[in-house]
């Protein structure tokens, strides 16, 4: 199949299936003769367990690792788990880390007046960083 049908198949835009490719997490499909390049069914596969990855967190080296145990029918499951729980672990950190911005933001607009005079805590706090 094209790019295209591949595409939207795997839900995974053109310049991405491009992207992986250029970075080796799918291999370069087949070209036809008219040097198209010609995806097969496992390309797809491929492509959305990718997706699925990226959009849980997963960085691309990370990402690499998966595939790996992915295609190893003889992995370890706790090798698999491991990655998980440390991206978890990961995102955790980032949601907290958000969440005091956050609550920083919330607490500047809540000092600022709001109104016609030009005394603002919001742009005293960003000048003193």
């Amino acid at each position: 199949m094209n790019i295209g049908a591949v595409s939207e198949a795997s839900g995974v835009s053109q310049r991405m299936i491009r992207h992986y490719e250029k970075i080796g997490l799918i291999p370069a499909p087949p070209r036809r003769d008219s040097g198209y390049r010609d995806y097969s069914q496992a390309d797809v596969y491929r492509l959305r367990f990718i997706a699925n990855a990226r959009d849980l967190g997963f960085p691309i080296e990370e990402l690499r690792a998966l595939l790996g145990l992915w295609s190893d029918s003889a992995r370890a499951s706790s090798e698999v788990k491991r990655l998980a729980l440390a991206r978890a672990e990961e995102l955790k950190r980032k949601s907290e880390a958000l969440d005091a911005l956050r609550r920083t933001l919330v607490d500047l607009a809540e000092r600022c007046h709001g109104n016609e005079r030009p005394e603002c805590p919001i742009i005293d706090a960003l000048a003193a960083r």
